[in-house]
């Protein structure tokens, strides 16, 4: 589960994480008494589950109440990468001296919590690793010892940061840890992480995903999420039982099973495509399930073209079939599929697409075969 900005630092300073004072706003009205409460400048920011919101203009400064109120209308409402705007945060504005990047993050890899510092803040960290890989520190932290004083200063002085504020950030990384362990978070991330003119270490930004299966744990936390913050297409896929992750091209995928759709992933994209989506239909999948797959993927208007990738065990590969079938009568799709049936009831799964002629279905024997026509397919489109 992501937080919003407000959200994640609300958790921050319950740990003893210093945060800029500020107050969430959903109409321009209550934007303008929290400008008035917190006394100007404010900054206006724009609540979304995704980043790049600056560049966006979801992210602007207000010297009085009129800047205020023409920059909350502006933005509430506005649509960032696919993301409507229903919520701001107004924040007091910061004096910055300089800007780092900070992160607690799980590796799953190496199995233990990971901690980041870098010295160029206020920037995407991949496009940091790129350029300068020297400018991030990293550690791993064993969890039976926890976040250790000397491992603050240790990021600090390999991230080559300001002398003056070494002990100030290590001592806001372990705070970040706190955080990060008390609230079954798998990442906690400030970016940036702000040194003000008099030198204060702030978090000026937050990004907090929590362990979706711990939030049982987190019934405050749990009741955070709000369903118009979220990915549309990601949640007609829960409300439908789907799992279902969005990512960023245009080729649609279906599999049954995690490891099967992994392994699709990566075909596609060894191919050359852009898969637009994880999706795991699940075992034993049934008609009705297909349908509503194939429902969540063309809700993408990025998509171009389509791959089925079923291996049959307690999966049937005619009820994979049947609810293509179904789904075609149903939804009328416009770009072009291409299915790889094996396994259980296989044929049988075939001849009932032969016999259905369905328009702009391509049927393919072998993994690699249907990746490269999806992909052949996708581009011509």
């Amino acid at each position: 589960m992501d937080l919003l900005e407000y959200q994640g630092k609300q958790l921050f300073a319950k740990h003893g994480v210093p945060v800029p004072e500020g107050r969430p706003a959903s109409t321009v009205e209550e934007a303008v008494a929290a400008g008035e409460e917190l006394g100007y400048p404010v900054v206006v920011k724009a609540q979304v589950l995704i980043g790049g919101r600056g560049k966006a203009g979801g992210v602007k400064l207000a010297k009085d109440k009129a800047e205020l109120e023409q920059n909350a209308e502006a933005i509430l409402g506005m649509d960032i990468k696919g993301f409507t705007v229903h919520e701001l945060y107004i924040e007091k504005a910061s004096e910055i001296d300089e800007e780092y990047y900070a992160a607690i993050l799980l590796d799953r890899t190496a199995r233990k919590p990971m901690a980041m510092l870098s010295r160029k803040g206020g920037m995407d960290i991949e496009a940091v690793a790129d350029e300068d890989p020297s400018a991030i520190a990293i550690e791993h932290i064993d969890p039976l010892l926890g976040f250790r004083d000397f491992y603050g200063r240790k990021l600090a002085f390999e991230a080559q940061i300001a002398d003056d504020v070494v002990g100030p950030v290590g001592a806001m990384l372990g705070k970040l840890y706190e955080a990060f362990v008390a609230e079954d978070a798998v990442l906690v991330e400030v970016n940036p992480l702000l040194i003000t003119k008099d030198r204060q270490v702030v978090a000026l930004d937050s990004k907090v995903t929590i362990d979706g299966n711990a939030l049982y744990r987190h019934k405050d936390t749990a009741e955070m999420r709000n369903p118009s913050d979220e990915d549309p297409q990601e949640q007609m896929a829960r409300e439908r039982g789907l799992t279902f992750v969005k990512l960023d091209g245009n080729i649609g995928i279906l599999g049954n099973g995690a490891g099967l759709v992994m392994s699709t992933l990566d075909v596609v994209a060894q191919a050359g495509g852009e898969p637009a989506n994880f999706l795991d239909a699940g075992g034993g999948s049934k008609a009705e399930a297909i349908v509503n797959a194939v429902e969540v993927i063309l809700s993408n208007e990025k998509v171009t073209a389509v791959l089925f990738n079923i291996f049959g065990g307690i999966t049937r590969c005619d009820e994979v079939a049947n609810g293509l079938v179904t789904a075609f009568k149903q939804l009328k799709p416009s770009v072009p599929f291409v299915v790889r049936l094996d396994g259980t009831n296989d044929e049988e799964g075939r001849k009932i697409l032969a016999d259905a002629d369905l328009p702009n279905v391509h049927i393919e024997e072998t993994m690699l075969g249907a990746a490269d026509r999806v992909v052949e397919l996708a581009n011509a489109a």
